[in-house]
């Protein structure tokens, strides 16, 4: 069975073409700066890599164009669209209407729209890219996999904020969480590697990347994460806060005469490293950076490092213990300098780093952890693709 995952954002569209018999990546692609003239798409596939740049109006046209790419005579994966069985979509946002992965139909289509408020830039993209496809590809089925889902086991006592319950009654407000796709998929890997059953483990997935979350994963299932209403929340990540004192954003509205559009903004796009560095977003540049003397970059790397090994202490609090540390996306994969300062501070729990194989872990699945660590820790590439390809095959057996 061959399933097309289509990850839609408001102005990008990524795609993978996957065979699941094997399992293998057939084609995967990335189409940037929809309705844009600079717009344009890079397509790999056995070992090529295509970048075009074309102009397309809205994520139909884009649909079309990723088409085309499918059945391309020369860097093409497929001869005909039949060849595609189903299409696996993620969407970032099911409130509390999804407790799991679902078909869509037209009554799917309106309860995500009903979540818009909760994901304004995600599930509008996300449905434009359903939609897209019902159109292109009439009759296919579409399965909508969220990445709140997961968090869904969260205790109730965990997930309620303090605040008056009205506003939980009213509008919804609690913690919900987030890459779910991708704390399921490693969560499910690391029991796999170490041959035990994922209800017998105790996991801390970090996935710590531009976004950036922690989850506590007990029995196979989220009990406790950083993130909350909006991915704003937890750890501090490339340009977004993370968790603050609340009355911090009031302060400064008031003091900087800030709408709440543009208080969102500065918690979004001009916080974390980027805030306090006042540099970069990116890892790479503020250790750089560092490395030649540059208190603030310094800073932020500490204050990052920080919250990140306090979040993850919080989390085996959670559980009353840790089997297994895992690291993954962009900066979990192949920080090594953070990998490295983020487990210095987590030696009280019996977390040892093997400091070669950290230095070997860059972007591989690799153990990382020294022989006498109390605590497992792992570098797992994460596959959120693979995952929802998983998540869609299960769902159209299950309902068609």
């Amino acid at each position: 069975m061959k399933i097309l995952v289509l990850n839609s954002g408001s102005s990008s569209l990524k795609y993978q073409v996957i065979d699941m018999d094997t399992e293998e990546i057939l084609v995967s692609g990335y189409y940037e700066r929809i309705g844009s003239e600079e717009a344009f798409f890079t397509h790999k596939v056995k070992g090529q890599k295509i970048k075009v740049k074309k102009s397309a109006k809205n994520h139909s046209e884009v649909l079309k164009i990723v088409m085309e790419q499918l059945l391309h005579s020369e860097y093409g994966v497929i001869k005909s669209l039949e060849e595609i069985d189903c299409i696996g979509h993620r969407i970032v946002h099911g409130g509390e209407k999804f407790n799991e992965s679902v078909l869509v139909d037209d009554e799917v289509i309106k309860k995500i729209q009903q979540c818009v408020d909760l994901a304004p830039l995600h599930n509008p993209a996300g449905i434009l890219g359903i939609q897209a496809c019902q159109k292109e590809m009439p009759g296919k089925p579409n399965v909508a996999v969220f990445d709140t889902v997961f968090h869904h086991t969260l205790p109730k006592e965990r997930y309620i904020y303090p605040i008056p319950y009205e506003y939980y009654k009213k509008y919804g407000i609690r913690k919900y969480g987030f890459h779910g796709i991708s704390h399921m998929f490693v969560s499910e890997r690391v029991s796999e590697i170490l041959g035990k059953p994922i209800e017998n483990l105790k996991i801390i997935n970090c996935h710590i990347g531009q976004g950036a979350s922690i989850c506590a994963i007990q029995n196979g299932k989220s009990i406790e994460t950083s993130m909350g209403l909006t991915p704003t929340a937890g750890i501090p990540m490339g340009t977004r806060s993370g968790d603050l004192d609340p009355s911090v954003v009031t302060f400064i509205m008031k003091k900087e005469n800030m709408t709440p559009e543009e208080a969102d903004i500065m918690l979004n796009k001009k916080s974390g490293l980027l805030g306090i560095s006042e540099i970069s977003a990116d890892n790479r540049d503020i250790e750089s950076e560092a490395a030649k003397g540059n208190e603030l970059a310094q800073l932020s790397l500490d204050n990052y490092h920080y919250l990140i090994a306090s979040y993850i202490a919080r989390c085996a609090v959670a559980m009353n213990g840790v089997d297994v540390i895992t690291f993954t996306a962009g900066v979990g994969e192949r920080g090594i300098e953070s990998r490295e300062e983020i487990c210095k501070k987590l030696e009280f729990m019996g977390v040892k780093l093997d400091n070669q194989a950290n230095q070997n872990a860059f972007a591989v699945e690799a153990k990382i952890s020294s022989e006498d660590s109390k605590v497992l820790v792992y570098v797992i590439p994460t596959n959120e693709e693979l995952m929802i390809a998983k998540e869609t095959l299960r769902i159209v057996k299950e309902t068609i």
